[in-house]
C-alpha cells in the first residue's frame, strides 16, 4: 500500500467504494426487488458398460437449438434439493434416481436468448449438483416438455462437443465427480419451515 492509499480518509474510503459500485455494469441496476440467483439441482449418473464409463444426459429443444445437459431442473417451492434432484430426473429421463453425494454447489451467469421481439434474459444460476444411485427406469412414462431424448456418453464424448452443452455446468460437475468431489448429503440442511403451506400472502408476494 502506498503513502497516499494509506492516507485516505474514511470519507474519501466511503467515495471510492461508492464509485465502484456505481461503476460496475447492469448486472447491478436499480430493481424494485431483491436480487436473487435463480436454485437449480442436477443429477451426474454414471455407468459402466463393456468397460467403458458413460453419463446420462438429456437433448432438450432451446432456443439456441438443440442442447445437451444433465438432467437438471428449478427447485420448486415446498421441496429440498435433494427431492428436487429425484423430481427432475424422473421427469427429464424417466429413471428413479437416489442422490447419495453432493458434488458441489455452482453459480453461473448466462444470457438467455430472447423471444422474437423481445430482450435477452441475463440470468444467473446456483446449481446443487448431486451424484447417487440409478433406479429403474419407468415404462412408457413421457419426458418433460422440450426432452427430445436421453442417452449415454463417454467423458471424451462429452469434453468434445463443448458448443453442444447448453451451459459450461454440464462438463464442470462431470469433471468434478471423475475428480472425486463427494460431500455428504447433510452438507444442505433443508429447514421444516420450507415444507409448510404457502399462505395466499406469500403467494401474492412471490408473484
Amino acid at each position: 500500500m502506498n503513502g497516499r492509499q494509506g492516507s485516505r480518509t474514511p470519507d474519501e474510503r466511503s467515495d471510492q467504494r461508492v464509485k465502484h459500485l456505481t461503476s460496475r455494469p447492469t448486472i447491478m441496476c436499480a430493481m424494485n426487488n431483491r436480487w436473487k440467483p435463480s436454485v437449480t439441482v442436477a443429477a451426474v449418473i454414471e455407468k459402466t458398460s463393456n468397460g467403458m464409463q458413460k453419463f446420462l444426459l438429456v437433448e432438450e429443444q432451446t432456443r439456441d437449438g438443440l442442447k445437451l445437459n444433465n438432467p437438471a431442473g428449478h427447485l420448486d417451492p415446498g421441496e429440498s434439493p435433494y427431492q428436487a434432484c429425484v423430481r427432475e430426473t424422473l421427469e427429464e429421463t424417466a429413471f428413479h434416481f437416489k442422490p447419495t453425494a453432493l458434488i458441489g454447489v455452482y453459480l453461473s451467469r448466462f444470457e438467455q436468448t430472447a423471444a422474437a421481439g423481445k430482450a435477452p434474459t441475463d440470468i444467473t444460476y446456483m446449481r446443487f449438483a448431486y451424484c447417487g444411485e440409478l433406479g429403474a427406469q419407468v415404462a412408457g412414462q413421457a419426458l418433460d416438455d422440450g426432452i427430445v431424448r436421453t442417452l449415454w456418453m463417454s467423458i471424451d464424448e462429452i469434453r468434445a462437443c463443448p458448443e453442444r452443452h447448453r451451459s459450461p455446468l454440464l462438463l464442470n460437475c462431470i469433471e468434478d465427480f471423475l475428480a472425486g468431489n463427494r460431500y455428504p448429503m447433510g452438507l444442505v440442511t433443508t429447514d421444516a419451515s420450507v415444507f409448510q403451506p404457502v399462505t395466499e400472502k406469500q403467494e401474492a408476494l412471490q408473484d
